[in-house]
């Protein structure tokens, strides 16, 4: 059943599903890895595609920016499309010096000063996490690709465009942190309140640290090593 948001009807979305936060990136990867790939979304053309991987059936759609985008649209999957296991692929500033743009992130906490989790369902802790079990078949995935991740913490921030200088990065780094985005808090809420899982692949775009930046065309289309580990990771999520 169609909800406000995503038009697609039951049956039409996988299992599971990637979720990065650009629309465009999701058509680049149905276009470019999923074979048989069907549109199940257009809805404020935040795209949703259902296909094949390697003959295993994987969706991908775009959560648009920030906590109560994402909220909204894993929510939905979550409990009027049967999904179970969601993968968000999005891109991060790097906070620490030893974390360099295109290294790929696979987080293990998400903190954030965001209220979301608090309005939502009471949770009143300043840290979310992902599920073990689909960080294991992720990790294991990359292993097999050949692929580094760096295991770490994320910061989930409401704020793009933060006013003062840099001084709030270094308690945040202290916490575990060595990246920060927008939307891995709410999801891990979600998946928690829902008892379904959710993990998060970060591509470092920029750095706080040596002002190196990507342009909006690479993080579309050049993220690659990040994808494969998540479709990797999405046909072994069908043994757990």
């Amino acid at each position: 059943m169609a909800t406000p948001h995503n038009n697609a009807q039951m049956g039409d979305i996988a299992k599971t599903v990637l979720m990065p936060g650009d629309p465009l990136r999701a058509k680049f990867i149905a276009e470019t890895f999923l074979e048989d790939a069907v549109m199940f979304n257009s809805v404020r053309n935040m795209y949703g595609y259902t296909g094949t991987y390697k003959g295993h059936r994987v969706s991908v759609m775009g959560s648009g920016m920030g906590m109560p985008s994402i909220g909204i649209y894993s929510y939905e999957l979550y409990t009027q499309y049967g999904v179970e296991n969601i993968i968000r692929i999005g891109s991060a500033g790097g906070y620490v010096k030893d974390v360099n743009v295109y290294d790929v992130v696979l987080v293990d906490k998400a903190y954030s000063e965001s209220s979301y989790a608090k309005v939502q369902c009471g949770y009143d802790s300043d840290i979310n996490y992902p599920s073990k079990e689909l960080n294991e078949v992720l990790e294991e995935a990359a292993k097999e690709l050949d692929i580094p991740v760096i295991k770490a913490g994320t910061h989930s921030s409401d704020v793009f465009y933060r006013q003062g200088d840099k001084s709030y990065i270094e308690p945040i780094v202290k916490k575990g942190c060595v990246c920060v985005e927008m939307e891995s808090f709410a999801l891990f809420s979600n998946a928690q309140v829902l008892n379904k899982r959710a993990a998060c692949l970060l591509t470092i775009s920029d750095s706080f640290v040596t002002d190196e930046v990507t342009t909006a065309e690479e993080r579309q289309n050049s993220f690659t090593r990040m994808m494969k580990i998540a479709l990797e990771g999405a046909i072994k999520c069908e043994n757990i």
